[in-house]
């Protein structure tokens, strides 16, 4: 079997892709702007600390698999097993990832005109039905509540405002609270 087949290959070209995604996003947190009054934590930091936990563990994946792929490794490493396929068509679980990406896209698209809460609940719907979630009463229990409430606590205890979209009258009746 060819190295590039296999699932050290994988974590490698994955390690790869993944730095570079880090490092594109902390140049993007460079350009958080900060208010005055941010004095010792800015916009950015937890974003940054968080971006460098992450390339830590990414470089100790990529020095793994780099030094499998390239050195060399056992017959019977877990790692000389053929990578799973990417194709869609072939592997359900590769079709429902490339599904719920395809959501994520969506609900950054709908979440300024909809708002936070519609937008999730109708999200969560879908994934929970798409993980085999099948209780309809525990579905949209679950899926409007944990958006109401998560956006109540940044709301009116954190005071974080969030798009609300078609549910604007629900603020304004908060407001009055």
């Amino acid at each position: 079997m060819k190295k590039t087949q296999t699932k050290a290959f994988a974590s490698f070209v994955s390690a790869v892709l993944l730095l570079v995604f880090e490092i594109w996003a902390y140049v993007q947190t460079l350009g958080f702007k900060a208010p005055k009054s941010a004095k010792y934590v800015k916009p950015a930091t937890f974003p940054q600390i968080m971006l460098c936990g992450m390339v830590i563990f990414t470089l100790v994946l990529l020095i793994q698999s780099g030094l499998k792929v390239f050195r060399g490794m056992n017959k019977n490493d877990y790692e000389n097993a053929p990578a799973a396929s990417l194709n869609p068509l072939k592997n359900r679980g590769v079709a429902a990832a490339f599904f719920v990406i395809a959501l994520c896209v969506l609900y950054t698209l709908l979440f300024q005109n909809l708002g936070y809460v519609v937008v999730s609940a109708v999200i969560s719907i879908v994934i929970m039905v798409l993980i085999g979630k099948r209780n309809p009463k525990t579905v949209v229990l679950v899926s409007v509540l944990v958006p109401l409430v998560m956006w109540f606590i940044f709301y009116k205890l954190l005071t974080v405002n969030i798009p609300m979209g078609v549910l604007q009258p629900l603020r304004d009746l908060v407001d009055k609270i």
